[in-house]
């Protein structure tokens, strides 16, 4: 119960309360969407992409289980959404938000705050919980960003638009400079650490102008098959991995508990920024993070049940 009041106090709150506000600020001002998309896309993703990647700590014996099983676990979700998908014959655009929906989540401003407040006298729970984030972050900026642009474009202009993406070079370059140990002199850390802390608030309000004129009057096959994917599913084929790999204690249970976390709001950005259902992939983002309350606080039990 006390997990669950966390939770809601420190995690959604704050969540609803940004998306909240670009919901009633666009409603009341009318943003240009395009501009909030390339301000997002083209500067606070990058940002954040490499201050993650550069300021990331890993290690541990059990890095080699915990990329075994993110990798397996992809995998799954990957063949898992495309199989639907061709099953129900969803078109491409529509085919490529579905498929970000149920592959990305939301391992960050979501993840990390549950880890927090489960973890909190466990650093190994919150260390595993990074590497995740991390993980996310590579699968994001590869196959989420090239399953988007790849929609409307030959194989070749998806390659080009994909390698034209800045948070590709970021990502990399955040990644050699700490694998080489440079350190970034002050004066050019802080801009950049600045820009990385506004992007959760800018991505936020940006969902929530995304959400302004939303009107959910009913549920879509492709939205609900979205929810149980992510929220239902992924926990499912997790703990069908973490059994066959004979994972167990802390390392389970925070994998565990990372599998049920809700769509990625960057699905959501991908969308707007290239015309694949943005509206769709908006009522998924919302919708999976408010039945997450319940379908994460149900893992979070079991895996205290299971893995103690």
């Amino acid at each position: 119960m006390d997990v669950l009041f966390h939770i809601t106090l420190n995690v959604i709150l704050p969540i609803f309360t940004l998306i909240g506000a670009g919901a009633l600020l666009h409603r009341r001002f009318k943003f240009d969407m395009n501009t909030l998309s390339k301000l997002n896309s083209y500067l606070l993703m990058p940002a954040v992409s490499f201050a993650n990647v550069y300021q990331s700590n890993i290690k541990g014996d059990t890095l080699l289980h915990i990329l075994s099983f993110l990798v397996i676990q992809n995998l799954c979700l990957m063949i898992l959404s495309s199989g639907l998908s061709k099953m129900w014959k969803f078109e491409g655009s529509l085919s490529s938000t579905f498929k970000n929906s149920v592959v990305l989540s939301n391992s960050g401003n979501f993840g990390l705050p549950v880890s927090q407040a489960v973890f909190q006298h466990n650093p190994l729970g919150l260390s595993i919980q990074v590497v995740v984030m991390i993980f996310q972050n590579l699968l994001t900026y590869t196959y989420g960003l090239f399953n988007s642009v790849s929609v409307d474009k030959a194989k070749f202009q998806a390659i080009k638009t994909f390698f034209k993406n800045p948070v590709i070079y970021a990502f990399l370059f955040g990644l050699i400079l700490h694998a080489v140990s440079i350190e970034i002199p002050e004066y050019i850390w802080t801009p950049i650490k600045n820009t990385s802390n506004a992007f959760l608030a800018v991505a936020l309000v940006t969902l929530g102008a995304q959400s302004a004129f939303l009107k959910i009057t009913s549920f879509s096959l492709p939205l609900m098959l979205s929810l149980i994917g992510r929220l239902v599913l992924s926990p499912c084929i997790a703990l069908i991995i973490i059994l066959t790999l004979k994972l167990d204690g802390i390392t389970a249970q925070s994998l565990f508990i990372a599998s049920s976390f809700p769509t990625s709001r960057n699905s959501s950005l991908f969308a707007l920024e290239y015309g694949n259902h943005p509206e769709y992939a908006a009522q998924t983002v919302l919708l999976s993070t408010v039945f997450s309350m319940m379908t994460v606080t149900t893992v979070i039990f079991s895996a205290h049940l299971l893995f103690s």
